[in-house]
């Protein structure tokens, strides 16, 4: 009998990291808002949800205040709904939550002009175990980093993403056109949502993944290769401080907010020495195996002599 080794099958649980930050960036003021909150595991058993975390960046828009207003307001909706139902379908609670935001904001900018009238774009990643949930409005985005890859997740909700998408225009001619910030969907803008809004994204996480949530502020300022290597060679505490620092200096007129997510392998797989058919360790087996042979040996040797 010889000696072996094997590991557990990997069981692909994950362990994330998460963190967070948010500046005025070229502005005066900061009209984003930002929550990252932990969500706990639910119920037991078939059906039961791990542990996780909500996340939900707002980019507001309006007259003075206003935008700063509407941003909080979706901020709050969200948070609200998630802490009432906790055990809910998160795509399904997402879309009922949009539209709760969407009517709360539109109903309290009605009194004003049409030019004062206060919007957000939103996006939210809720996240339990390896599963992530992504919505989205307007043109915050939602970025996967994975096999030294980035990818855009979310679609924008703008002009020049829709020129873009039937051909009419170049993704370097989007970055650069005059009509870059006008947006076709947001919160607060009309008294219902589309029927198709928001954009529900699932993802299984993988070990070593980054997810990044972030505002249009970096959009026209870091290209995707920034954003990557930002995210490849960064903690996410400083990734979020790294990514900020990085559009503030390439000149960003926006207000600037990050969400990284990274996730990790929960433990090691487990390396142990394989059992024999009586529970014995070949290599004990193997040892008093030796032992047994020495003591007949002698034995014999103690006949002839």
């Amino acid at each position: 009998m010889t000696a072996s080794t094997v590991q557990s099958p990997p069981e692909q649980l994950l362990r994330v990291v998460v963190a967070s930050a948010t500046d005025e960036g070229g502005r005066t003021g900061n009209e984003d808002a930002l929550l990252v909150q932990p969500l706990a595991a639910v119920g037991q058993g078939e059906g039961a949800s791990d542990s996780g975390y909500l996340a939900i960046v707002a980019d507001g828009m309006g007259g003075y205040q206003r935008g700063e207003v509407a941003s909080q307001m979706a901020i709050d909706v969200i948070r609200d709904m998630f802490e009432a139902d906790p055990g809910a379908d998160a795509a399904t609670l997402l879309k009922q939550a949009f539209r709760r935001a969407n009517e709360k904001i539109y109903e309290s900018g009605m009194g004003a002009s049409p030019s004062a009238m206060m919007g957000t774009t939103l996006i939210v990643a809720a996240t339990r175990g390896k599963y992530a949930t992504i919505a989205n409005i307007g043109d915050s985005r939602a970025y996967l980093a994975r096999a030294n890859r980035l990818t855009q997740v979310t679609k924008d909700h703008s002009f020049v993403a829709e020129q873009v998408a039937v051909g009419a225009m170049t993704e370097r001619e989007a970055r650069e056109s005059p009509h870059r910030n006008i947006l076709t969907h947001a919160l607060g803008h009309r008294p219902k949502l589309d029927s198709k809004i928001p954009n529900i994204f699932e993802l299984t996480l993988l070990p070593e993944d980054r997810l990044l949530l972030c505002t249009d502020g970096f959009h026209d300022v870091v290209p995707d290769n920034d954003l990557l290597n930002v995210l490849l060679t960064s903690e996410p505490d400083q990734a979020t401080r790294r990514l900020i620092q990085l559009a503030k200096e390439r000149g960003t007129t926006d207000n600037v907010t990050a969400v990284v997510f990274e996730a990790l392998p929960a433990r090691e797989p487990v390396v142990f020495a394989q059992r024999d058919a009586r529970g014995v360790p070949p290599v004990i087996g193997l040892a008093a195996a030796a032992i047994l042979i020495l003591i007949i040996l002698a034995v014999v040797l103690l006949i002839v002599i």
